[in-house]
């Protein structure tokens, strides 16, 4: 889309237009499920986040580096979620489970007791806390150095790679931890 656009209204308006999809996406979901949950919290306000700071001015790469920040801020809340009772990986686990059943949320809550689960939640958030952290520091170090077309067409490549690394990982985390892993995708 941003190519399209760019020629005609400038980089950054192409840029805030490529950002509606998503949205627009989320927004569907938003009304299809009803139902509000930390993960599509997460998405939204990233989004929103990005085209209001666009809103407010700069250069193409600095629209770019904002972008990329959203994702090392998700980052930072992760680790610093490991200071609190619950990490939040807890919390989006525990939304996609509300998502399956409707007693979801409740089977989830009576996971966390087992032996081995808090202790494999802490790590996973630990771990997706700083590969998005790294993920941000390549992002950000790529919008200066790449054009931004090159940018707009590699950078989803290399973060949902770094994506996709983060979740083999973590199934494979989970598979290697026997019944406290299986623990967290069963019901309570």
């Amino acid at each position: 889309m941003y190519e399209l656009l760019d020629d005609h209204y400038g980089d950054v308006f192409a840029l805030i237009a490529s950002a509606m999809p998503p949205l627009i996406w989320s927004a569907y979901e938003l009304i299809k499920t009803r139902r509000l949950d930390a993960i599509s919290i997460i998405v939204v306000a990233s989004i929103l986040f990005t085209v209001g700071a666009t809103a407010m001015g700069g250069s193409a790469r600095l629209i770019q580096i904002r972008d990329a920040l959203v994702t090392g801020v998700v980052g930072l809340i992760f680790l610093f979620s490991l200071f609190l009772k619950r990490p939040i990986i807890f919390y989006l686990a525990r939304a996609t489970m509300a998502r399956n059943t409707i007693e979801g949320a409740e089977d989830f809550e009576t996971v966390w007791g087992r032996p081995g689960v808090p202790k494999i939640l802490r790590l996973l958030t630990a771990v997706w806390g700083a590969g998005l952290v790294v993920q941000t520091a390549a992002m950000c170090s790529l919008a200066y150095v790449w054009p931004i077309g090159r940018y707009l067409l590699f950078g989803p490549v290399i973060g949902y790679g770094i994506f996709g690394i983060l979740m083999i990982w973590s199934l494979w985390y989970l598979a290697q931890n026997g019944a406290a892993g299986r623990a967290i995708f069963q019901k309570g």
